[in-house]
């Protein structure tokens, strides 16, 4: 069964995030039953900051809480992110969490659900960018919820309800296609089976 890792990227307290995750995961089970989806939450693995004495690239991993990360990470074939924009980028906790391993990102796809006030768009491009590094096949197919139409929400400091209008789950069914189809393509390359 492909394994397909959701990603909440943002550890933030009263983050929307989780609640954009268990959507995805809803919809996921709905849509794409022949695939196994699960939440990896960046707010129950606790990384510092990098603290590494080795490029992750060497695989020389020391630290308990990598050790960890990496074996959660090397267990999946794709990743689902939900990533907010902060600044217009990702936040600092996703950036830290993808430097700190590497081959056990390679060859595997991933695709992005944003939700921000522009949906995330621009946080999106840059995750394109790091992952492209860690070897990583990004689908075309996004969702980009935006906080004026895709929630309700009652005071500012509230994370509010998670509404998606019509439009988005066409969106999110597209993505899970996508992301699980070429999860299973890239197999044969995680396998090291010759072409």
């Amino acid at each position: 069964m492909t394994k397909i890792g959701i990603i909440v990227g943002s550890t933030r307290p009263g983050r929307r995030g989780r609640a954009v995750a268990e959507w995805v995961a809803e919809i996921a089970a709905r849509e794409q039953p022949a695939a196994g989806f699960e939440i990896i939450d960046l707010a129950d693995f606790g990384l510092p900051l990098l603290d590494e004495p080795h490029p992750p690239a060497s695989g020389l991993y020391g630290k308990a809480h990598t050790i960890r990360w990496a074996e959660a990470i090397a267990g999946y074939d794709g990743f689902v992110f939900v990533t907010p924009e902060y600044n217009r980028s990702i936040p600092g906790a996703l950036k830290n969490a993808l430097d700190f391993v590497y081959a056990e990102w390679n060859d595997k796809a991933a695709g992005f659900v944003g939700y921000g006030l522009h949906g995330a768009t621009r946080a999106v491009e840059h995750l394109r960018l790091v992952l492209a590094e860690l070897k990583v096949a990004t689908v075309r197919s996004q969702v980009a919820l935006s906080l004026h139409h895709d929630f309700t929400i009652s005071a500012p400091t509230e994370p509010g309800d998670l509404t998606p209008g019509p439009h988005q789950l066409s969106a999110l069914t597209a993505l899970l296609n996508d992301v699980v189809a070429w999860s299973r393509a890239l197999a044969p390359i995680r396998e090291g089976v010759p072409a």
